[in-house]
């Protein structure tokens, strides 16, 4: 999905951020053949199936914070050895980082239940947001849970201490590649030729590229399932943790229990094309902030209804398409507007942080003098930034959108769609649709995407005005899914709603099926507490 790193809500990493199209290259089926194992992979893979784990403290230097906080809820880290190439267990291997936390009432222990915060990216705080709570995503944990499942967190292949894949990605480029529009022929040229640049500088790593698809972090994590000795896991995933979860349901049924998928995306087109269809959930998203704002105009002064509001947006687009404005330090153009009026999440603090953006791009495009709200000056300053920030994971999530499935080489097919979109799509089309490095990536994928579709039983949470898992993609996942029910927050604009939110009726909902195992009789339709 596309990526607005000033934001945490649960972990959207707007990537994307999510962020999603297939011709590849020796195919393996995902159904088991003759001489394979669940998953499509060879038998001889089973081996890995019998490590153990040599479990140790979880901070591993004084600037671990992730680490800090595993151990603070009583976590125990580890790694697990997989076949970097799944399709040849007896070939190369690497190493995938896990994290685990007993189950604090073990008499009444319900099973393991692995955690995924979304992505993709490092998940052993999958951990700590479940047993104590983490800032954006789940600000009290969930300790119902935490007392009748052991935890496990797992930081996927090539993220975190998952044997990382880095690129060497300068922030401003990589952000340049997942946050500036291209609404002009010359913005776009721009847009090609760095991402050209970007998928030359992963080609060192082209060895790893063709095996950071989800299929493989799925695969992974069924060998860490069998390493702690759980003939079946149950599973908590947000965002693209839905996906992973889907993938891993399909190619491996019997090992699932209990699985909860919330703010799904559409299991039909994660990968290089995933964003494209996010232009029209945006729109209403930023239309449900103008509601909000215009309702405060007294305080914020944008206007006093949305039309009001949304109009004023508009003039400060058309002021950086004239020349670029002035804010601070920094020079805001046409192609960064788009990406600075990203939204995650609805609530007043996140709407005011917003307005308060807003306000200084107003001013800016009044030619006033600036000084960036926080949340603007900590954006600009990542977008100016030559340094290469691994923990971004932009290189690493690119490589995964771009082996799960191929994309168009053909840089006219990118700026075709943004033209066809322009007049639907003004603002975001030109963000969504723009080129990505899978257009010149120097791998190709090496097996079909898996088509997700079985009659298992899941949880699916939604909210219905998600702005980076729009809502008819959260139905497609309900719809392949065939044994699924479906709880909806209705009316709510945000990225990430179990616990996220704090709705009762939800909460509750989500914990009746993983405590006791009920799912709602049908679908669910939860009103805004």
């Amino acid at each position: 999905m596309t990526m607005n790193p000033s934001q945490a809500a649960p972990r959207a990493r707007r990537i994307s951020w999510v962020v999603l199209l297939a011709a590849t290259a020796a195919m393996v089926s995902s159904e088991a053949g003759a001489g394979t194992a669940p998953g499509g992979v060879s038998g001889s893979a089973h081996r890995f199936e019998q490590q153990t784990i040599s479990w140790h403290a979880c901070k591993t230097s004084p600037d671990d914070e992730t680490g800090a906080q595993l151990q603070a809820v009583g976590a125990r880290c580890g790694e697990v050895t997989v076949p970097l190439d799944h399709r040849d267990p007896g070939g190369r291997t690497i190493s995938i980082a896990v994290a685990r936390r007993p189950a604090v009432d073990p008499a009444h222990k319900l099973g393991t239940l692995i955690v995924n915060t979304g992505g993709p990216g490092p998940s052993r705080d999958g951990v700590t947001a479940i047993a104590k709570g983490l800032p954006g995503l789940s600000p009290h944990g969930a300790p119902h849970l935490a007392a009748r499942y052991d935890l496990v967190g797992i930081d996927p292949r090539f993220f975190g201490k998952s044997t990382p894949l880095e690129c060497g990605w300068p922030t401003n480029l990589a952000l340049r590649f997942r946050q500036f529009a291209a609404p002009d022929r010359s913005s776009f040229d721009a847009s090609v030729a760095n991402a050209k640049d970007l998928a030359a500088r992963c080609k060192p790593l082209a060895d790893r590229l063709p095996f950071g698809s989800t299929r493989d972090i799925a695969r992974d994590m069924d060998i860490v399932r069998a390493a702690l000795g759980q003939a079946r896991i149950s599973y908590l995933g947000w965002s693209y943790g839905t996906y992973l979860g889907a993938v891993y349901l399909q190619l491996f049924p019997d090992r699932v229990g209990r699985i909860v998928l919330d703010s799904a995306l559409d299991p039909d087109i994660y990968g290089p094309g995933a964003t494209r269809a996010l232009g029209p959930a945006d729109a209403a998203a930023l239309k449900d902030w103008a509601g909000w704002v215009a309702e405060r105009s007294s305080r914020f002064g944008l206007g006093d209804t949305a039309d009001a509001v949304l109009a004023g947006v508009d003039r400060i687009y058309a002021a950086a398409r004239r020349h670029p404005l002035q804010v601070g330090s920094y020079q805001v153009d046409e192609t960064m507007i788009a990406g600075l009026l990203l939204t995650v999440e609805d609530t007043d603090a996140a709407y005011a942080d917003f307005s308060a953006k807003v306000r200084n791009l107003r001013d800016a495009a009044n030619g006033r003098k600036v000084t960036p709200a926080p949340a603007l000056a900590q954006l600009l300053a990542l977008y100016a930034n030559t340094d290469v920030l691994p923990e971004l994971n932009v290189s690493a999530t690119t490589a995964t959108q771009c082996a799960d499935r191929a994309a168009s080489r053909n840089p006219k097919t990118y700026w075709r769609d943004i033209r066809d979109h322009l007049a639907t799509e003004p603002l975001y089309g030109p963000l969504f649709r723009n080129i990505t490095p899978c257009a010149f990536w120097p791998t190709k994928p090496i097996e079909a995407p898996t088509t997700v579709g079985n009659d298992h039983p899941a949880l699916i949470v939604s909210a219905s005005g998600d702005p980076v898992a729009p809502y008819p993609g959260q139905r497609a996942m309900h719809a392949a899914l065939r044994g699924s029910r479906m709880v909806t927050l209705a009316g709510a604009f945000r990225h990430g709603v179990y616990l996220a939110d704090g709705n009762g009726c939800v909460d509750t909902a989500v914990q009746n099926y993983l405590l006791a195992g009920r799912l709602p009789s049908s679908d669910l339709t939860c009103a805004r507490s």
